[in-house]
């Protein structure tokens, strides 16, 4: 039997409930055609209006609907004696307010269905007004381990190169500089500098208007914000990046934290008071959201396995050769 989930009048996600009772509570009132409604193997969120042939709903044709009022009568013409003067004729004034002037949102134009793909626009904030009320699906753990494997390209790789140049700049030695035989394992002050990079850069992206994510973050469709929707300030985000080392100490338990609390919160986002979430929600298209995993993170989850398994292959081999190695200069 299919389940279906749907949003109440009350702009809260409820189910899963079988078709007849979907039905039902169409029937009785408790929803709308408007009222946004989802099954298994569907791509997004649809109004029940959309659905109605898939659920044997009567929806009221547009046929049905009163006509609409047919415009005032124009003012009939009166002929004037061509006298070869101007002619004024006195009116009484109207004082009645103009109609306010309907702004569009530039997500939605003439034509376009209210579900449809928003358009770009460079002086619009992404993502719209921020709502603070309706569904809210929070990222799961999967989902930031994908957007953790891209950051540590796109921001580690460069990160760790600007901390090298600098630290060589100002004379505390760097990896680069190190000859191969002398080179340390650990440079304190490159290490410290790369850290500091690494607070700041996260701190900008998850405090940036309009962003509020990271590039992993972005890629994944994911964000960071306050626990009541809006966006954090930087200080928050330079501390959040702090505390996650209180997660990683503790042998990474506070990483799996957001595997098992109700709103998927890892440590540091409970000591910063911070939530991650799908990147329209708390936006006036909530809609949009999406449960599942999506291709990208799957993608990005199989190429790190990969890459986690060669890795522990090739530090078995090297330890076995290391150990035979050993062996044979002993005997």
């Amino acid at each position: 039997m299919t389940e279906w989930y749907y949003v109440d009048l009350r702009h809260e996600r409820q189910g899963p409930v079988a078709q007849d009772a979907l039905v039902a509570l169409y029937r009785k009132g408790a929803l709308t055609p408007a009222s946004l409604a989802w099954r298994d193997g569907m791509g997004q969120w649809t109004p029940l209006g959309e659905l109605a042939d898939e659920l044997g709903l009567a929806v009221t044709p547009a046929s049905s609907l009163p006509p609409p009022e047919a415009p005032a009568a124009a003012e009939p013409v009166v002929d004037r004696p061509l006298t070869g003067r101007a002619v004024f004729t006195a009116s009484e004034p109207t004082y009645a307010s103009p109609a306010p002037a309907v702004r569009q949102s530039p997500a939605v134009t003439s034509g376009d269905s209210l579900y449809a793909a928003p358009r770009a626009d460079v002086e619009t904030r992404a993502y719209g007004t921020r709502v603070t009320d309706g569904h809210v699906v929070y990222a799961g753990f999967w989902k930031r381990v994908a957007a953790s494997f891209i950051d540590a390209f796109a921001i580690g790789i460069p990160v760790g190169i600007v901390a090298a140049i600098v630290a060589g700049l100002l004379g505390m030695g760097n990896a680069f500089s190190s000859s191969f035989g002398a080179a340390s394992t650990f440079n304190v002050g490159e290490s410290g500098i790369s850290y500091l990079l690494m607070a700041l850069t996260y701190g900008w992206f998850h405090s940036a208007a309009g962003l509020m994510a990271t590039p992993g973050k972005l890629a994944i469709g994911i964000k960071v914000v306050r626990t009541s929707g809006e966006k954090i300030s930087f200080l928050r985000g330079f501390g959040r990046y702090w505390a996650t080392f209180l997660s990683m100490i503790i042998l990474g338990i506070g990483f799996l934290m957001a595997a098992f609390t109700g709103r998927k919160q890892a440590l540091h986002d409970l000591i910063c008071d911070t939530l991650v979430v799908d990147k329209w929600a708390f936006t006036a298209q909530p809609e949009r959201q999406r449960e599942e995993l999506g291709t990208v993170a799957l993608v990005v989850l199989i190429i790190g396995g990969l890459l986690v398994v060669g890795a522990l292959i090739l530090m078995i081999v090297a330890f076995a050769a290391i150990a035979s190695m050993g062996n044979g200069n002993w005997r």
